[in-house]
């Protein structure tokens, strides 16, 4: 199945099921437009590549996704000037990357985007993920978020074939 994101409403869509979502802290751009740092969600539709999880805080439930264990030495390139721009590595690195091994529950299950990374375009974003929404759903730095459990509720839906659209 396949995920609609609605900014306009902040919600997204599957099938018959409906869940609240977090958006960038600065709204939506077009996906052309769109920067590293920008605060902007990336309208478009993106192809789900794979999932990452902190198996030390969840338990997953039956999906079709490939899930990788987060581990603590494990980041995602954010620095346009790197090969690994837009890719995970390892930490630390010279270059700069956030950290996936969180004290905040945002990353225990985060769904990665294919943005910008089908070769990765410097500066067009990066780090683009669906994963847990923070507290009272606060905005976030340019990710779609929901509710924990609404992502619990939502992972058997997807397969390697599934997609998200994010709409204005």
């Amino acid at each position: 199945m396949n995920i609609l994101v609605d900014t306009s409403e902040k919600k997204i869509r599957i099938g018959a099921e409906e869940f609240p979502c977090a958006i960038g802290k600065n709204g939506v751009v077009p996906q052309e437009n769109g920067r590293e740092g920008d605060g902007k969600t990336p309208l478009g539709t993106y192809q789900i590549r794979y999932g990452l999880f902190r198996d030390d805080r969840v338990a997953l439930p039956a999906n079709k996704l490939v899930f990788w264990r987060i581990q603590r030495a494990d980041g995602w390139c954010d620095d346009p000037t790197d090969t690994a721009y837009n890719r995970p590595i390892g930490l630390p690195s010279s270059k700069s990357a956030e950290a996936l091994w969180r004290d905040s529950h945002v990353y225990d299950i985060v769904i990665v985007l294919g943005h910008n990374d089908n070769p990765p375009a410097a500066d067009k974003g990066s780090a683009v993920f669906l994963h847990i929404a923070q507290e009272g759903f606060a905005p976030t730095l340019g990710c779609v978020a929901i509710a924990k459990d609404d992502m619990l509720s939502l992972l058997p839906l997807l397969s390697k074939n599934s997609k998200i659209t994010i709409d204005a």
